[in-house]
């Protein structure tokens, strides 16, 4: 491919979208451990999930099935939006003078503004099939949030949304954004459930967290009929959802002629990342060489800095136990703009492949992170989310290493969202206010 030049976006057809989601579990070089239900300690069962989860999502969350065929209504709804498209960064190349060729994936273009509608819309679909009337969530910086409450408006649910405090803060027009789709929405924690009765007599300034918010939709979701709890990444299925990214990029770079050398996401609980990187994964477990590399914030180092070990998803201890590398279900991450990015755990499946070296973790200072999306917006045009200027980061770094070695380098990453709602953040960051 060098010299050669290509498409500043590659394009896939409607018929040529995928119509599967790949199932990495039965490729997994190592059997993943199962979770654990929060009173016995012993594993799930499909009927310990259901008063949490459509009995199709159980399934999905234990397949051996290489790959799930996608429901023609989630197809006609996916074609919002997809096939997204698969860029060529030239001008960040050229500011940079690297040698490196640097492709992301443009999740932005769903209606919401990220990669959440991919199982958002599967999840509210498989609800819808089996009778349940409304969902309960949770949300951190809101993009799951909006994304829930647009697939919700598509089949008819009702939706109940708890927001991380400090992000229902910073970022009202995700609010708006949920409500205008139909949801109700909430700051977190509430004094209205058990569980953030005892968060905010603890601490009546309490930030919030996803573990907490977590909480919150569990208890409600769980004491209401026809009701059921969703959840935006870590369990399999979420990340099942996703990877119509990563085959959708696949198909784009072999029209290229390309693949790449390092596949980047940005990492809060796994799902965009999961969706971008798992179809490559299969390769790589075949003997394929491509690195994979996963970005998280400093303040939340899950995986730079967390244990591998059996830990609840929720801080009230409701939730079943996953294996997971985690910094403890009470902790609490300073408010970072990323909200995004704010969670104690990461998903299984992505903590395996930690844990098992297929997948290199680094973190960022947010500081960075804002100069790398201004350095990308002033030369690609685009304005991304604090979460997805990790990716970034770790891109341009990438790049620059290609450089400092004479190496050509094939970078791809995924650009998960965009970050026209985020502008407090640049606004801080601008100004000279951001805070490590």
């Amino acid at each position: 491919m060098a010299g050669k030049e290509v498409p500043y976006k590659t394009m896939l057809s409607e018929k040529e979208m995928p119509t599967v989601w790949y199932n990495i579990l039965p490729d997994l070089p190592t059997e993943l451990p199962p979770p654990l239900h929060p009173v016995t300690r012993e594993p799930c069962t499909p009927d310990d999930l259901a008063p949490i989860f459509p009995m199709a999502l159980i399934m999905q969350e234990v397949s051996t099935e290489p790959e799930i065929e996608i429901p023609g209504p989630v197809l006609d709804v996916y074609r919002l939006y997809r096939p997204t498209p698969l860029h060529r960064a030239y001008r960040l190349e050229k500011e940079l003078g690297t040698p490196a060729r640097i492709y992301y994936k443009n999740e932005s273009f769903s209606p919401p503004g990220s990669h959440k509608p991919n199982t958002a819309i599967a999840q509210a679909y498989f609800n819808k099939a089996e009778g349940i009337k409304g969902l309960i969530t949770e949300t951190g910086a809101g993009q799951w949030g909006s994304a829930l409450s647009f697939g919700c408006k598509f089949f008819g649910l009702d939706l109940k949304v708890y927001m991380v405090k400090i992000s229902y803060q910073q970022k009202p027009y995700r609010r708006t954004m949920m409500e205008t789709w139909g949801a109700t929405v909430v700051p977190s924690p509430t004094d209205t459930t058990e569980a953030g009765r005892n968060v905010l007599a603890e601490d009546p300034d309490c930030p919030g967290s996803l573990g907490i918010a977590i909480s919150e939709a569990v208890e409600e979701a769980v004491g209401k009929k026809d009701t059921k709890y969703s959840l935006g990444s870590v369990l399999n299925h979420v990340c099942l959802h996703q990877t119509i990214v990563g085959l959708e990029a696949k198909a784009q770079m072999e029209k290229l002629g390309e693949y790449p050398d390092v596949v980047i996401g940005c990492v809060g609980g796994g799902s965009n990342y999961s969706g971008l990187v798992f179809p490559f994964m299969k390769d790589k477990f075949q003997g394929k060489e491509v690195r994979a590399i996963a970005a998280e914030p400093v303040v939340c180092p899950t995986l730079t800095k967390g244990k591998y070990e059996y830990d609840f998803g929720d801080e009230a201890g409701m939730a079943p136990l996953l294996k997971m590398y985690t910094l403890g279900h009470k902790f609490v991450p300073p408010p970072i703009h990323a909200g995004g990015l704010r969670y104690h755990g990461d998903a299984p499946i992505l903590s395996l492949l930690v844990k098992e070296g297929y997948i290199d973790p680094v973190a960022y200072h947010q500081t960075p992170i804002f100069e790398a999306a201004v350095l990308f917006s002033r030369t690609e045009g685009l304005i991304a989310a604090p979460e997805t200027a990790h990716a970034i980061k770790t891109a341009i770094d990438e790049a620059l290493d290609a450089k400092e070695k004479g190496e050509e380098r094939v970078i791809l990453f995924n650009y998960s969202g965009h970050g026209l709602l985020d502008l407090k953040g640049y606004e801080d960051y601008l100004a000279g206010n951001l805070i490590d």
